[in-house]
């Protein structure tokens, strides 16, 4: 595919597009969540939570992902996933 280049004129409306598109509510990502929450206690492993922000969807880098989770995981490495999705919607 040949690189082709656009206006600033041509790219705004279809940036008005994009960011009109509706967004994931907060509900939404908590439910999304939730199915990995095996036990129902509001929690995810840290591990498999990044396995999930780096396979599924719109993949994040290792970057991205280390940056995103610094200070949500506890001591047994568990993230809180209600407390996690205020933290990236916040963001």
């Amino acid at each position: 595919m040949a690189n082709k280049r656009i206006s600033f004129d041509d790219f705004l409306p279809m940036l008005k597009l994009v960011d009109a598109l509706p967004k994931g509510s907060y509900d939404d990502y908590v439910e999304g969540l939730r199915v990995f929450d095996k036990e129902g206690t509001g929690t995810v492993m840290g591990a498999e939570l990044r396995i999930v922000l780096s396979t599924l969807g719109e993949k994040m880098s290792e970057d991205e992902i280390e940056s995103l989770m610094a200070g949500q995981e506890d001591e047994n490495g568990s993230v809180h996933y209600e407390a996690f999705v205020k933290h990236i919607m916040s963001v």
